[in-house]
């Protein structure tokens, strides 16, 4: 890891989506008897010395853990949140940014990814697909963000625009990630796929 000190590694879960299709808060949605929220804050936490939640605050979580709101209109997907943190925690800090919807994240993977850090955003890229929403992006990327954010971009097509270190299929089969990490919980019948598949979420 080059240019950031380890007390600026900030963990971000990303919360900012209304779990419609869930037809729930899903950051409250429990999993082997925690919420989600808790699996993917307690993996941040093994590895970054901050943790914050970005999105739209609601009364019930809100209070668990410092939380940064999606400002103004900008309330779109991950990158809403991600242009906000950026602005919000200053130009020398890396942020590791997990969707609240992945509970099965290893904390593992996240030190391999952090670790990985030169100075340009390190992407998992599993079968050519980019997992953004598991990913390390330095907090300089601000004004790129928001830019992209205006003209209705995401961080998928922020990423076509800019350029970024790919987490490749070597560097997952060293850390020992199988996919767990970016399995997002999306509807309940997501939830039944992941415990099938995986089991309950570990915090190593």
């Amino acid at each position: 890891m080059v240019g950031i000190a380890s007390g600026n590694l900030v963990g971000v879960v990303l919360a900012g989506g209304a779990g419609r299709r869930m037809g729930q808060d899903k950051a409250l949605v429990e999993v082997a008897h925690r919420p989600m929220l808790d699996w993917v804050a307690d993996a941040l936490a093994a590895v970054t010395a901050r943790v914050v939640v970005s999105g739209e605050p609601r009364p019930r979580w809100a209070d668990r853990l410092p939380f940064i709101e999606d400002t103004g209109a900008a309330r779109r997907g991950p990158l809403a949140g991600l242009a906000t943190v950026t602005e919000e925690v200053g130009p020398d800090a890396l942020l590791v940014v997990v969707g609240v919807d992945q509970p099965w994240v290893r904390p593992a993977t996240l030190r391999a990814i952090v670790d990985g850090f030169t100075d340009l955003p390190v992407v998992p890229v599993p079968d050519g697909v980019r997992q953004t929403t598991c990913a390390a992006y330095p907090s300089n990327l601000a004004l790129v963000a928001t830019r992209e954010l205006n003209a209705g971009g995401s961080i998928q097509s922020m990423l076509d625009r800019t350029a970024f270190d790919p987490f490749t299929e070597a560097d997952l089969e060293s850390c020992g990630e199988d996919g767990r990490s970016w399995f997002s919980v999306n509807t309940p019948e997501d939830l039944t796929t992941g415990l099938d598949r995986y089991g309950a979420p570990s915090p190593e």
